[in-house]
């Protein structure tokens, strides 16, 4: 992170290319994120209901309690690290800190609305079905912004730095 921080990613062409990579599979994930969605519901309040709550016309049964805690267990450490990482990140891209704080803020928030929101479809109304589309699109909003904001972050403040050497030649 010092790397990010005291703007030595001139120094540090390897750190890009780690970083770089480590992009490569998060993109990876917000692009399973939306084919899982829609492989198993969509964007309707009707086919989120039916997903969590069983649908006579699929012959599909309601999600288990045990089965959304298995989910969720996986879930939450797994989207705790990437948005801490990514929000990590974004603390070192030159934004204003208003800016940042919404960078940081809305992902954990939709991410914690986005897991909680299936169990309120299933266990308290279908009516959160809304909720847990907007929240999906937020939490997927939000990490295309993050991570083409800490992309552009790393790579801007390189060729930034390597500027001035190539006019030098």
């Amino acid at each position: 992170m010092k790397y990010l921080a005291n703007g030595e990613m001139k120094g540090a062409p390897l750190m890009r290319l780690t970083l770089s990579w480590a992009f490569v599979f998060l993109g990876g994930l917000w692009v399973t994120n939306f084919l899982l969605f829609f492989l198993k519901m969509g964007l309707s309040y009707e086919a989120v209901v039916g997903y969590y709550l069983g649908s006579e016309a699929q012959y599909t049964a309601p999600r288990t309690y045990q089965g959304m805690l298995e989910v969720t267990h996986f879930h939450l450490p797994i989207m705790g690290m990437v948005l801490l990482l990514l929000t990590h990140l974004l603390l070192f891209v030159p934004l204003r800190n208003g800016w940042k704080a919404v960078g940081v803020a809305v992902p954990f928030l939709s991410a914690l609305l986005n897991e909680g929101a299936g169990w309120l479809v299933r266990f308290v109304h279908p009516g959160f079905a809304y909720m847990k589309i907007a929240a999906f699109l937020s939490l997927q909003g939000s990490l295309a912004i993050l991570l083409g904001l800490v992309l552009w972050g790393i790579w801007r403040r390189a060729a930034r730095q390597s500027a001035p050497e190539e006019q030098g030649n």
